[in-house]
């Protein structure tokens, strides 16, 4: 099977990788499906692109993790601050803020994202990119797909940097390049041919892959864009159709009853026309008996739907009836925030994977013991919160010994809980020093 992957990845996955590029092209605004006839118009309203970028600013919002110690031992507690602050040192390395808020917005779109985590020789430090999904390829075991034992990325890269990078010179101005990944072996490919075969240097597979939703039995994931395609392409029919109303009436027609030739009628300011015996003359109103307002209704059905099915309400772009705050705000938002919970969910696991595959590299290539320890993700609040309703729940908490000061510390987005502690003990030992 290895020795015919070039042949077997260009047939594999047809269906996923043509799903990706139409949601991409709806996405960048291709969203009707019939060729354009002469001096026709055709708007497009984009609130595709919209509600994609707007949940992804709401799921992203807080983002923060803390590496939670083995015990309580002051050894553990001073490991885990050493692997936390490695760890946002490969954040900032690497501007993991961004690069986060990029992949997710491409795994709105196309359904699914990916993070590549390795080892960089030449700077001596971790490196973590985002591959384009649309060149990944995933094996797994049987009816589980949970067992992924093979990961498979192409990608393509110009004869400079095919020449730089594995000194060789390609056929053509592009190469095709396929990383071939198990735990135990490495393979790459250069132009359906082996430039270097042997152990995997990591020990295991250096992939993140995971899903913007998940469907139930299947590895793939699922867009946010499907759902509302249909209303998408109908409101800007719709729009469309009305803008040509309302031009049509700005330049109203000429209605002739009766008349064989219209030569020298003329539609203008101050025009007289000759017309003869038992003819009539009149503009045609687009406008009479409401018509228009029926247009608008339709419209404003197909702005509810959008709405709707995108989980976005019009709350969550700031337009509210009324002032809203507190629990009548979250009702108005719910949607949204279970939206963003289920993201939340899947961004989890797959974060605190990507930091364990990046404190693994770290124990390899540094020496440190860093294996065994676990992240743990904190996400900020969706809505604007009451941070004193939150304290005051937070040390309702500490006193029945449900949450620790640092895991209370955690949850009201201290960003170095650990840190927040000791200078808390310093300050409460000093105090009694002084009393």
């Amino acid at each position: 099977m290895e020795d015919s992957l070039p042949q077997l990845l260009p047939n594999k996955d047809l269906d996923r990788l043509r799903a990706y590029r139409e949601n991409l092209d709806f996405y960048n605004g291709g969203q009707w499906t019939t060729e354009v006839r002469r001096h026709e118009r055709r708007l497009t309203f984009n609130y595709a692109k919209v509600f994609v970028d707007k949940v992804t600013s709401y799921l992203m919002s807080g983002f923060n993790f803390v590496v939670e110690p083995e015990d309580n031992s002051p050894e553990a507690k001073e490991k885990a601050k050493r692997a936390e602050e490695a760890l946002r040192q490969v954040y900032h390395q690497n501007n993991l803020e961004l690069l986060d808020f990029d992949t997710e917005i491409d795994c709105a779109i196309l359904g699914d994202a990916a993070y590549k985590v390795t080892w960089d020789s030449q700077e001596k430090r971790v490196r973590v990119t985002a591959p384009d999904v649309q060149g990944l390829f995933c094996f797994w075991v049987g009816d589980d797909i949970s067992r992924v034992y093979r990961v498979a990325s192409r990608y393509t890269l110009s004869n400079e940097e095919i020449e730089r990078l594995y000194h060789l010179v390609p056929k053509s101005k592009k190469a095709t390049v396929i990383e071939d990944w198990s735990r135990d072996s490495f393979t790459l490919w250069v132009d359906d041919q082996i430039h270097y075969r042997g152990r995997n240097p990591y020990g295991f597979i250096p992939f993140v892959i995971y899903a913007n939703f998940r469907e139930p039995k299947k590895f793939w994931g699922v867009s946010d864009l499907p759902q509302i395609m249909e209303p998408q392409r109908e409101l800007n029919r719709a729009m469309s159709q009305l803008s040509r109303i309302l031009e049509l009436s700005g330049n109203p027609i000429a209605v002739l009853e009766n008349v064989e030739e219209s030569e020298d009628i003329a539609v203008q300011p101050g025009a007289v026309w000759d017309l003869p015996e038992n003819a009539k003359a009149y503009l045609l109103d687009l406008l009479q008996g409401g018509g228009v307002r029926l247009h608008i209704d339709y419209i404003d059905l197909i702005y509810r739907i959008l709405h709707d099915l995108s989980e976005s309400p019009r709350a969550a772009f700031g337009g509210t009836p009324r002032d809203l705050s507190g629990v009548a705000l979250q009702v108005e938002l719910y949607s949204l925030l279970q939206k963003v919970h289920r993201k939340r969910l899947i961004r989890s696991v797959a974060y605190e994977k990507r930091n364990e595959m990046v404190l693994r590299l770290l124990s390899q290539k540094r020496g440190e013991d860093f294996k065994k320890l676990k992240t743990r993700i904190i996400w900020g609040a969706v809505v604007p919160q009451d941070i004193l309703r939150l304290v005051q729940s937070e040390q309702a908490m500490i006193k029945t010994g449900i949450h620790s000061r640092r895991r209370a510390m955690s949850e009201l987005g201290v960003l170095d809980p650990e840190m927040e502690l000791e200078r808390w003990l310093e300050e409460e030992k000093k105090l009694k020093e002084v009393r």
